[in-house]
């Protein structure tokens, strides 16, 4: 993956100070500060509740903050939305599939629909790289979950993106779609983009993480290299901030 756009000037692929939101009188995430260099990958731990989620769907511009500032790609949130959007790429909890489509079709909506430049043979390699050749004529439907979730990524694919944001990933995936997916993400860093991946499996966020956060009760308890710190330990360390979460 080429990299383009704002962030090779940047000296942050994410950088948030102070990053707040309130439902009302409901605060779910409370003064964050953070960086992500580009090339680097954080694994974001918490319980239910914790306000992961709310985090990526902010960083994506799905909704505003109610506090701090936030640069994602180089560009700032709210102001430069548009531009974050199309270096971005989200997987959220849903696949957000059309289920009576077939999965090729799904893809030739999807560049439709963002403008994109990708030929009949790009998104048949597309398919081909998460395992998905054969079933390119096949309603998604009939996918199972793990399918679905390939399918998700072939698509997120297609928009190049700078910064992956990822909620729990592996869901759903078999031990030959994990290993596809661990080998595509350190390969997205290795060309320069960055990923912050929420998750619960704390083996697979600490393989592909170069920093570890936790974040409970909309705070981050925890922020720091993933050098020296092996599974065990990390295992404790959640336990002894989200214990009592």
């Amino acid at each position: 993956m080429p990299t383009s756009g704002k962030m090779t000037d940047a000296p942050w692929a994410i950088e948030a100070q102070g990053l707040s939101k309130a439902y009302g009188p409901l605060r779910v995430l409370r003064e964050l500060s953070f960086t992500l260099p580009a090339g680097e990958g954080l694994a974001l731990l918490g319980p239910n509740g914790a306000g992961k989620t709310t985090l990526l769907k902010i960083l994506a511009t799905l909704i505003r903050p109610t506090g701090g500032w936030a640069r994602v790609a180089g560009y700032e949130l709210g102001r430069e939305a548009e531009a974050i959007r199309k270096r971005v790429g989200l997987l959220a909890h849903g696949s957000y599939l059309y289920e009576d489509l077939t999965a090729l079709e799904n893809l030739q909506f999807f560049i439709a629909l963002h403008g994109l430049d990708v030929g009949a043979d790009g998104l048949r390699r597309a398919l081909a790289e998460v395992d998905l050749g054969a079933e390119a004529g096949q309603r998604v439907r009939e996918f199972s979950l793990g399918m679905k979730r390939r399918l998700a990524f072939a698509r997120l694919s297609l928009q190049r993106p700078r910064v992956l944001l990822l909620d729990e990933p592996f869901a759903g995936l078999d031990q030959q779609g994990i290993k596809r997916l661990e080998d595509y993400l350190r390969a997205f860093k290795e060309t320069g983009g960055a990923i912050l991946m929420v998750t619960h499996n704390l083996g697979h966020g600490l393989a592909l993480a170069d920093r570890v956060a936790i974040l409970t009760g909309g705070r981050l308890a925890v922020e720091r290299r993933r050098d020296g710190l092996d599974l065990e330990t990390l295992r404790r360390l959640y336990a002894a901030h989200t214990e009592e979460a």
